[in-house]
């Protein structure tokens, strides 16, 4: 089956958008797991009794106040859900891309819808 250059770009833009997909997908995964944790964080900072904790810096733990702790924690909160929130908008735009090529090859070569 001999394929016209139109469809095999449209081939390869289909395999580039997956790989991009893939790549957001991971890389928002990793902001999911460090929210996970600076949540966790919070929470077990709020349970302390202490106004003072420990943070680690590097290879160096040091005494800190609970607020200043608390306050880092926040901000770091809010940025992960924000690039999280990023990626998500990234990932449909994406997936619309990666359904509309998908379409497109789809009918220029007659395959049936599933």
């Amino acid at each position: 089956m001999d394929i016209d250059k139109e469809t095999r770009e449209k081939i390869q833009e289909l395999q580039l958008t997956e790989q991009n997909l893939q790549n957001f997908i991971l890389q928002k995964q990793t902001f999911q797991v460090e929210l996970n944790e600076t949540i966790s964080a919070l929470e077990e900072i709020k349970k302390s009794e202490e106004e003072k904790i420990f943070k680690i810096i590097g290879q160096v733990m040091l005494k800190t106040k609970k607020s200043e702790i608390t306050e880092e924690l926040n901000k770091k909160k809010e940025i992960f859900e924000l690039r999280i929130k990023s990626f998500e908008k990234q990932e449909k735009i994406l997936t619309e891309k990666l359904e509309k090529t998908r379409k497109e090859i789809e009918e220029k070569f007659n395959i049936p819808k599933k």
